[in-house]
């Protein structure tokens, strides 16, 4: 039995259930939402490859997407957008979009398992941080591969808008050709000004 199951068999025989892993993708980037997914699998589904998603290619992320939307009990994905984080900061914002996501998961989980250390609130469901649980959790792998494509896309598209800045190929993060378009051309609509200041000298 793969070790991605060890956190929720120990949660299973505590008695609770309906486990649902949490994930997020984009927190760091200069541009665009933060994403986040909230996945509960059939216990003990093996999906190969299933892993934390920054571990994969691009093209095992996009092959497990569907597995994994096809084969889950339930799923949520949802974003908190770049004026979201302007007005709440980068954190409160992730939690946000965690919120959101398992809010759409359709069924209420009894436990949530959340990759790192600091605890989102979801109400009365109980929650349970994992550092590293990308790549220790099996539901927290699934929800950072679909936060992970899910936003990835949306930088796809929003290279189509504003191609200048190179979203296709950085996604927003700060990589020394983003920082030379921003020099050029300004932020655009999608830019995270609260991300932008110290680059700015605000």
């Amino acid at each position: 039995m793969s070790e991605l199951w060890n956190f929720e068999h120990a949660a299973m025989e505590e008695g609770f259930s309906l486990i649902c892993g949490v994930d997020e993708a984009g927190r760091g980037p200069l541009a665009g939402p933060v994403c986040a997914a909230a996945v509960i699998l059939p216990p003990d589904l093996e999906l190969e490859g299933l892993n934390d998603s920054k571990k994969l290619s691009e093209k095992r992320r996009e092959a497990l997407y569907p597995l994994i939307c096809e084969q889950a009990l339930a799923y949520g994905i949802a974003f908190a957008s770049e004026q979201e984080i302007d007005e709440l900061n980068i954190l409160q914002a992730t939690f946000l979009a965690m919120r959101r996501a398992v809010g759409q998961l359709g069924q209420k989980p009894d436990l949530a398992l959340v990759d790192g250390n600091r605890e989102p609130d979801f109400g009365d469901i109980p929650v349970r941080t994992i550092i590293k649980g990308d790549s220790r959790s099996a539901n927290i792998a699934a929800a950072s591969i679909l936060a992970k494509v899910t936003r990835d896309r949306f930088m796809l598209e929003q290279d189509a808008v504003y191609p200048q800045y190179g979203f296709a190929v950085h996604k927003g993060y700060g990589t020394q050709k983003h920082y030379a378009a921003l020099r050029e051309f300004g932020p655009c609509p999608i830019h995270r000004r609260s991300f932008l200041k110290k680059f700015y000298g605000e």
